[in-house]
């Protein structure tokens, strides 16, 4: 029995709610990097990254290639920098709002 939409649409939000998987995606917005710069730029062991990798790779939303002993990653296409910006218009947008109901409940005196 195939597995609806919005369950698929879960499972996929899901794979991305991991911090590590999120930050890779938004340094190969940059183009193709080496796994080395990946460790180097975001700051832990290999061994954790490579199973952040694999999780992304198994979705289909990162590629490797091999350039002699160096594996590069890159994005495997374009809709997954798309998703990022627009994530990233929708939390500017929320932010902005929670901004300004702050900035209104401490203008007001305390009920």
């Amino acid at each position: 029995m195939p597995v609806p939409l919005y369950q698929a649409k879960a499972e996929f939000f899901r794979m991305l709610g991991h911090p590590v998987r999120i930050r890779v995606l938004e340094l190969l917005q940059d183009g193709p990097t080496p796994v080395r710069d990946l460790v180097t730029a975001i700051g832990i062991e290999p061994s954790s990254l490579s199973q952040q990798l694999a999780q992304l790779r198994r979705y289909g939303l990162v590629t490797a290639t091999r350039e002699g002993t160096t594996v590069v990653y890159a994005l495997a296409g374009g809709e997954v920098a798309d998703l990022l910006r627009t994530a990233r218009r929708i939390l500017t947008e929320l932010l902005t709002d929670q901004g300004l109901l702050l900035a209104e409940l401490q203008n007001r005196p305390p009920a």
